[in-house]
């Protein structure tokens, strides 16, 4: 008796994935998508630098100065926060932002 292995499933690309399931890129929806992807990636790097540096929300929000439960909602969903109170966290972290801004498919340098 042969040993059949057959291959059921195909494989595809994120990309052609999320332009299937989300939309394709520049779409509405793809936007919205990849921008709240972004926050979350945001958000979870805010928490893991503050735990390498030994810090509790609370600690942090006393450096940044707010509440812990402020700091809870940047690491948890950053789309709720106030951008100056981003970049407070980062600088208390003493981590280095750079932004890209893009306008029109044209990249702005600051």
């Amino acid at each position: 008796m042969k040993n059949k292995t057959s291959n059921k499933f195909k494989t595809i690309s994120l990309d052609a994935m999320l332009d299937k399931h989300i939309g394709k890129k520049g779409s509405k929806n793809r936007d919205e998508f990849e921008n709240e992807l972004r926050i979350d990636l945001l958000g979870q790097a805010i928490k893991k630098v503050r735990i390498e540096k030994n810090l509790t929300q609370e600690q942090l929000g006393e450096l940044v100065g707010v509440q812990k439960a402020q700091i809870s909602k940047i690491e948890n969903s950053v789309k709720n926060a106030r951008f100056e109170t981003i970049i407070k966290v980062f600088e208390a972290l003493g981590a280095k932002v750079k932004f890209n801004v893009e306008i029109n498919h044209q990249k702005l340098a600051y």
